[in-house]
C-alpha cells in the first residue's frame, strides 16, 4: 500500500499527532522514572539501637546506589505498630518505606489487635540482616548451661524471672516458647524497650533475658552476662562454641531477630525490583558485611518473593505458638 499526501495541510494535521507520538515515550519515561525525588524510610524504633544502626548503614549505601537522598524518620511506639500503620496507608509509589522487623511483621500480628495486615498491606522489598537471639543470665547466676538454668527454674517454680522489651515482644515470646517446650514457669517482667530490660538484668533485678545477640554481645564480651544458648537453628559464627537451644534437647527450636524493608501494598513491581537490587547490592559490599559482622548480624539478601514467603511463615509460626501457650496479652 502506498500513501500519498496531497497537500501541505494534510501533512500539517498528520504531523501534530506524529510528533506527539514520538515525544510520548520521552515524557512517559520522565514521569515514571524511579527514583526522582527523596525517599523516606520510617524506622519503628528509637535512634541508637541495633535496628536503627542497621537501617542507617544499609540505607546510606542504597542512597548512593539509587542516586537519590534517603531520609530516616524514627517513629517508635506500640512495638512498631504506629509506624507500620502509617506506611500501610501511604501512597504506593516507593517513596515511603519502612524498616519492617520481627515485632511489626511477626510477633505483633500474633498477639496484638493490630489495624494492619502484615502481608496484605505491604509489598516486601527484601531483608537487610538477621541475628540470633541468645539466652543470657547475669554473671552471678549459678547456671552455666541451659540445662542447669532449667533445673534451677524447676527447683523454684515461679521464683525465677526474665525481662523483656515489652509484652508480646520477640524477647517475651521466645522465652514463652522455651517455657512451653521445657515445661518451666518463669515470672515475666516487661519493660518499655530492650535497653531498660537489659539494664535490670545487668543490675540483678531479674534472672534472665532472651535479647538479640546484637544487643547482648558487648555485655557477654565484658563478662557481665553469661550466654547459655542461641535460639537460631545453627550456631552463630560470632560465638561458635555456644550451642543452640535445639542442640540441648529441644529439636526444631528456632527464633531469630531480623530487619527488612517493606513498601505499601500495590507498589509497582518495577519499583520494588529497583529497591530490592539497591538493597542487595548494598549487602554485598565488603564494608557492610564487616560492619554487620561486628554487630553479630548477618546480611541476608532475598528476592521480594523469598521475603514474602519468609514473612508468611513467621506470622504462622508465632500465631501457632501463641495458640499453643494460650498466651493472652493485655493491651
Amino acid at each position: 500500500m502506498h500513501l500519498t499526501f496531497s497537500n501541505r495541510h494534510t501533512i500539517k494535521y498528520l504531523a501534530a499527532p506524529l510528533v506527539a507520538l514520538l515525544l510520548f515515550p520521552v515524557f512517559g519515561n520522565a514521569q515514571t522514572a524511579f527514583p526522582n525525588r527523596v525517599i523516606k524510610v520510617i524506622v519503628p524504633v528509637a535512634p541508637g539501637g541495633g535496628a536503627d544502626a542497621v537501617a542507617r548503614m544499609v540505607l546510606e549505601k542504597m542512597s548512593q546506589s539509587l542516586s537519590t537522598p534517603i531520609i530516616i524518620e524514627n517513629k517508635a511506639g506500640a512495638s512498631g505498630s504506629i509506624a507500620a500503620m502509617e506506611v500501610a496507608r501511604a501512597a504506593p509509589d516507593g517513596y515511603t518505606l519502612m524498616q519492617c522487623f520481627v515485632a511489626t511483621h511477626s510477633t505483633n500480628p500474633a498477639v496484638l489487635k493490630i489495624k494492619y495486615d502484615p502481608v496484605a498491606d505491604f509489598a516486601p522489598v527484601g531483608m537487610m540482616a538477621q541475628t540470633s537471639n541468645v539466652l543470657v543470665v547475669g554473671d552471678k547466676n549459678k547456671a552455666k548451661t541451659l540445662q542447669e538454668f532449667l533445673a534451677l527454674a524447676r527447683a523454684k517454680a515461679g521464683g525465677m524471672s526474665f525481662s523483656s522489651a515489652g509484652s508480646g515482644s520477640a524477647t517475651h515470646l521466645i522465652m514463652e516458647y522455651l517455657e512451653n517446650q521445657a515445661r518451666v514457669d518463669l515470672v515475666h517482667v516487661p519493660y518499655k524497650g530492650a535497653a531498660p530490660a537489659m539494664q535490670d538484668l545487668l543490675g540483678g533485678q531479674v534472672d534472665a533475658m532472651f535479647p538479640s545477640l546484637t544487643t547482648a554481645l558487648p555485655h557477654i564480651k565484658s563478662g557481665r552476662l553469661r550466654a547459655l544458648a542461641v535460639a537460631s537453628n545453627k550456631r552463630d559464627p560470632v560465638l561458635p562454641d555456644l550451642p543452640t537451644v535445639a542442640e540441648q534437647g529441644f529439636a526444631g527450636f528456632s527464633a531469630i531477630q531480623w530487619w527488612g524493608l517493606c513498601a505499601p501494598a500495590k507498589t509497582p513491581e518495577p519499583v520494588v525490583a529497583r529497591l530490592n537490587k539497591a538493597l542487595n547490592d548494598a549487602l554485598a559490599l565488603p564494608d557492610i558485611k564487616a560492619r554487620l559482622h561486628e554487630m553479630a548480624a548477618e546480611p541476608t539478601p532475598l528476592s521480594p518473593l523469598q521475603f514474602e514467603t519468609f514473612l508468611k511463615a513467621e506470622v504462622a509460626k508465632w500465631t501457632q505458638l501463641v495458640r499453643d501457650t494460650k498466651l493472652q496479652i493485655e493491651q
